[in-house]
């Protein structure tokens, strides 16, 4: 076989390849598009049956004329604007404190033993159930809001953090220590790039369970917020506005998720790429 007719095969091969790799990303996208427009086909089939009242099961047309109108006098900017306030202050709080707790439970054997029971203890309890102690201790101003969606982000963050460092390869810090390198350049350049995966999964994680702990959290007790407009529309009557609710508080954590899978996702590709090389 010559040289041309190798190169020819090669490149028939990879077409080939490429051509599954798309028809198979085809495939994926219409089925994930598919189970939204079922779900919506089949609201839409209940709420039009007469087998219950429009109050109970609300048309989805009634439901987009809602987001219409909330958009039209602006109250839905104003609740969403809360919420990404009270979830960013809350989540960097978590989240900073999480990352230096995990690094210290990770590389002080003292920390850990005697901080370690306390710690898998408390993250046992559901954030929700810190909700009226701390409306009790702060009231129901943003303390409150910030400190349990602080919560909620703290525990997968700083597990995850701890699980990640402590799996770093011992032949990677060997190395380390023969470079004469110090605790900061081992944390800075092995220890942290080893460990990234794991603390974007956590990141992950504790960012979508800060922003369903904040949704909740505006249920019981707030003035403006994604969860207080669900509770007036529960209060007036107005069903298609709490749809409106439930649908944007699922669109923003879908959001959320996949925009950190997908950073995860880049940077495990990067590494794998960088090993390679």
């Amino acid at each position: 076989m010559s040289v041309t007719e190798a190169t020819a095969g090669t490149r028939a091969k990879a077409g080939a390849e490429t051509s599954r790799f798309t028809a198979r990303q085809l495939r994926y996208r219409l089925l994930a598009i598919a189970g939204p427009v079922g779900v919506v086909l089949a609201w839409f089939a209940l709420a039009h049956s007469g087998r219950f009242s429009p109050l109970i099961v609300v048309p989805p047309q009634d439901v987009g004329r809602a987001v219409l109108e909330l958009i039209g006098t602006g109250e839905l900017w104003t609740h969403l604007g809360q919420s990404f306030h009270r979830l960013l202050s809350g989540f960097a709080a978590g989240a900073l404190l999480a990352l230096v707790w995990g690094t210290l439970m990770a590389v002080s054997r003292t920390v850990e033993q005697a901080f370690s029971p306390l710690f898998n203890a408390v993250r046992q309890v559901p954030s929700i159930a810190f909700i009226p102690l701390l409306i009790l201790v702060f009231g129901i101003g943003e303390t409150f809001k910030v400190l349990i969606v602080a919560k909620a982000a703290f525990f997968p963050i700083a597990l995850a953090t701890y699980d990640g460092i402590r799996q770093v390869s011992k032949g990677h810090l060997e190395v380390a220590r023969l470079y004469r390198c110090s605790p900061w350049q081992r944390l800075r350049h092995v220890i942290v790039p080893a460990a990234s995966s794991s603390l974007l999964t956590g990141l992950r994680l504790g960012l979508s369970r800060a922003w369903g702990v904040l949704v909740a959290a505006e249920l019981f007790a707030a003035d403006f917020g994604v969860g207080q407009m669900m509770e007036a529309g529960r209060q007036m009557f107005r069903l298609d506005i709490v749809f409106v609710g439930v649908l944007i508080t699922g669109i923003i954590g879908f959001t959320f998720d996949r925009g950190l899978q997908r950073l995860e996702q880049r940077l495990t590709r990067w590494r794998g790429t960088a090993v390679t090389a």
